[in-house]
């Protein structure tokens, strides 16, 4: 079978499970260009993994292919089964290149989409070497909201446990002082995100940063960075 018509069984296969009363992947509605079957996390994942004992005996070369065209076919859902399908099989994962890396986050329009990206994908392979420093700098100076939120983002794997990081306050620091500045609403929400996730592994790092920053941070991110710090929770 070719890709699109994989993808179109892998479609047909989510929309007996898809109900657009509900809340999609049980995420809080947000705005996308993307087609929106209305599949919940729970079923997605299930289909991952039907998918992948059903592909079982395709080349590590033909499930990248797959994933990328997975990712670009224009629907929400398969955008998130291709970062869910490499996030499962980390053979999969590791043997992505920097191109395909990057064709994988092509068109990100929402937080959903630009969080798992991130989170699953380029974060990781940040921390593991695949992407460099220069690469998560360079989304910082895109005009595109989303790309800003990547680079941010990106440091979450660093700090995050469930996600492989020990913590990475060097690197945090440095994208984070980048957008100290930044207003928009997608950038100050990682940007507080990226700082309360660093202060489980270094509080004094992220102490330091609100010292020396507090003036000009966005006050979503004073409040909330500072409860972290003061009682743990990002709300008081």
């Amino acid at each position: 079978m070719t890709n699109t018509e994989i993808i179109d069984l892998i479609c047909e296969d989510l929309k007996t499970v898809a109900n657009v009363r509900h809340k999609t992947l049980g995420v809080p509605t947000f705005k996308t260009n993307l087609t929106w079957l209305g599949v919940n996390a729970a079923q997605l994942r299930k289909a991952v993994n039907n998918w992948t004992d059903i592909l079982h005996d395709l080349t590590v070369a033909r499930w990248v292919d797959l994933a990328i065209a997975l990712s670009q076919a224009g629907i929400f859902e398969c955008q998130i089964f291709a970062y869910e399908l490499l996030w499962k099989n980390k053979k999969l994962l590791k043997a992505l290149n920097e191109g395909q890396i990057l064709a994988l986050g092509r068109g990100l329009d929402n937080w959903a989409s630009t969080d798992t990206y991130s989170t699953m994908i380029a974060g990781w392979h940040w921390r593991e070497g695949t992407l460099s420093d220069q690469q998560i700098l360079a989304w910082l100076k895109s005009n595109n909201r989303w790309m800003r939120r990547v680079a941010v983002v990106c440091t979450v794997p660093l700090n995050l446990r469930s996600k492989g990081g020990t913590g990475d306050a060097e690197r945090t620091i440095m994208i984070c002082e980048q957008v100290v500045d930044d207003r928009d609403d997608m950038v100050v929400k990682a940007l507080s995100w990226a700082l309360r996730e660093l202060s489980k592994s270094d509080s004094h790092a992220v102490a330091k940063f609100i010292k020396k920053h507090g003036d000009r941070l966005h006050a979503r991110v004073r409040r909330e960075v500072t409860t972290k710090l003061e009682t743990g929770r990002k709300n008081g």
